[in-house]
């Protein structure tokens, strides 16, 4: 007979089911980003969740680095009429026309942030002053789908010309990169990233 104790369940966000859904929540969601082309990534990715599960776009997220070379804005704002046909061909990707040259658009107008900030970094993160927003929502019905945050957010990003940038993927941007911590109170990783 074993003496070993069995480890206690970790309580975590009701959302986080399946394996790659409980890899995500516990490594990467909600950890503050602060790398260019992490941003980069997130936002196409988020983008590309538009009417979508997130689950889909996490299933095809090593697809989408390859296809958009490593979510390189440099590379990306370069694609020409023949990379983006032959994206609407790549069956790894979610193959939407308009969400394809979102993502051309949004690493020209990433380019051009980088350019007058100095970093995406520090444009993005001024939404909360560089600092992650920490809630404590009780339940997942708590946690709000924009907030005055994000709203603002979108305005000003579609005004730079970003494409599928709505407030309600700004907001689910905000969460994945760390702005703000919207695991429950509940959660194991809520106080994990409790760190400032």
């Amino acid at each position: 007979m074993s003496n070993q104790r069995k480890k206690p369940e970790l309580f975590r966000c009701p959302w986080a089911i399946g394996d790659q859904y409980v890899e995500y929540h516990d490594h990467e969601w909600g950890v503050p980003i602060h790398d260019d082309r992490l941003l980069f990534e997130f936002l196409i990715l988020e983008g590309a969740q538009a009417g979508l599960s997130w689950i889909t776009i996490l299933k095809k997220r090593e697809n989408y680095r390859e296809a958009f070379d490593g979510f390189d804005p440099n590379v990306v704002a370069r694609y020409d009429e023949a990379k983006r046909v032959g994206l609407m061909a790549n069956a790894g990707i979610v193959r939407n026309r308009l969400k394809i040259q979102s993502a051309v658009d949004n690493a020209i107008a990433f380019l051009k942030v980088q350019q007058e900030f100095g970093s995406f970094d520090q444009f993005i993160w001024g939404f909360v002053d560089g600092r992650q927003r920490h809630n404590t929502w009780q339940t997942i019905g708590d946690v709000p789908a924009r907030t005055a945050e994000s709203d603002a957010m979108s305005k000003e990003l579609k005004r730079r010309g970003f494409r599928f940038v709505g407030s309600t993927i700004c907001y689910s941007f905000m969460q994945a990169i760390g702005m703000v911590n919207d695991h429950l109170a509940t959660c194991f990783r809520h106080c994990e990233l409790q760190v400032d």
